[in-house]
């Protein structure tokens, strides 16, 4: 079965322009189901660049093996084959035909480095996560929303362990991806620092204290999160202070992207186990953030997201750009709404001199009256 995802109607405009679309994203997100449901043309071409027997058929004369395939065509997971990108150049500058070649690849460090030095200004490139709430009908309730993987294959067949697919996909991750780009030697230590970023999503995060905690250097702190970003499995949201005074928070707040794999790295049992939990916040917050940077990938965009905090503590959990202002959001996993929850909107909008509407995401589906520059949202309508 197939779903219908919201990125389709960003590649259909960038196919009428460019000639080469590249898409990135992480494994399993769906790139290559994309492409072979909107390229329906006969003639298209299919390359999987994961097969080692056809690279060594490529490798023996790239340029004659591309010029006889019949576009559009597409190049499935490039970054094992990076170096086609430079072939695929020589082409489009030979025949600037639109929507002649469609790229993908999962690793976005290998894929981006030779698409910047191949294809710029030939390419357009989009990023395809997982699903979003709008491309999904499986999540009814809010421990749904806590609980479920937003991965294609969990969300289209739900007779797949999803216990079982986390820990398939980490472990494929891990050595398939992880260890052969960051060479990494101990794969122990690495799963810790997984599970320590996963304990403290919706947080701060300092690079030092994650050194001294795991014992781990501060340089392969850097370099483990920013494969983990590069990867989009985490997202790291930078502090806003556009108009605001000085910038006092230098380190960005973690979120990882899928709640389902949030879940298992955490190894919470099950829904009841998250109400009933400190995490309960962190958690929903960290659900409504991810699907703000799944929904801007899914419209083409790369998302500008911010978070604010003042010098004495007061904070916003998310800042967007919305209509040529900054639109402040606050989150809060709760069915009643008290006054305490968009004190801080208020306080950032009048600090601001904003005109926007400030904005609450909560558990509350009701239509509560509130002051007439706020508004609340329920979580399913975001």
């Amino acid at each position: 079965m197939y779903l219908r995802r919201t990125i389709e109607d960003a590649i259909h405009e960038a196919r009428k322009t460019f000639p080469a679309i590249v898409i990135t994203g992480p494994r399993q997100s769906g790139k290559s189901t994309l492409l072979r449901h909107i390229i329906s043309s006969p003639e298209a071409t299919y390359i999987s660049l994961e097969d080692p027997n056809l690279r060594e058929i490529i490798l023996e004369d790239p340029l004659a093996f591309l010029e006889k395939q019949t576009p559009p065509v597409v190049l499935d997971e490039i970054q094992y084959l990076p170096e086609i990108t430079t072939y695929v150049k020589i082409l489009i500058d030979r025949q600037r035909i639109p929507g002649a070649w469609f790229l993908t690849g999962s690793q976005q460090f290998s894929v981006m480095k030779h698409v910047s030095e191949s294809l710029a200004g030939r390419a357009a490139v989009l990023t395809l996560l997982p699903f979003h709430l709008r491309e999904r009908n499986d999540v009814k309730s809010v421990e749904d929303f806590l609980t479920l993987s937003s991965f294609p294959e969990l969300v289209v067949n739900k007779g797949v362990r999803q216990d079982i697919w986390n820990s398939s996909y980490l472990q494929t991750y891990l050595e398939r991806d992880l260890r052969m780009i960051l060479n990494i030697t101990d794969l122990r230590d690495f799963g810790r620092f997984l599970r320590f970023i996963a304990a403290r999503t919706g947080q701060l995060f300092n690079n030092s204290v994650c050194s001294k905690e795991l014992g781990i250097s501060m340089p392969t702190v850097k370099r483990w999160l920013s494969a983990l970003e590069a990867s989009y499995m985490i997202f790291l949201l930078p502090p806003f202070f556009e108009n605001m005074g000085k910038r006092i928070i230098k380190s960005p707040k973690l979120y990882l992207l899928d709640m389902g794999l949030l879940n298992y790295l955490l190894r919470i049992p099950d829904a009841a186990y998250i109400l009933n939990s400190p995490l309960a916040g962190a958690l929903f917050e960290t659900a409504v953030v991810a699907e703000f940077v799944k929904q801007k990938f899914a419209e083409g965009t790369k998302p500008e997201l911010y978070f604010w905090k003042s010098q004495s503590g007061i904070e916003v959990d998310l800042i967007l750009p919305e209509g040529g202002m900054f639109v402040p959001y606050e989150i809060k996993f709760s069915s009643i709404i008290r006054p305490q929850f968009y004190r801080n909107l208020q306080y950032w909008l009048e600090l601001n001199k904003s005109d926007a509407e400030g904005r609450l995401v909560t558990a509350c589906p009701e239509n509560v009256p509130l002051p007439g520059e706020i508004r609340n949202i329920y979580w399913k309508y975001l």
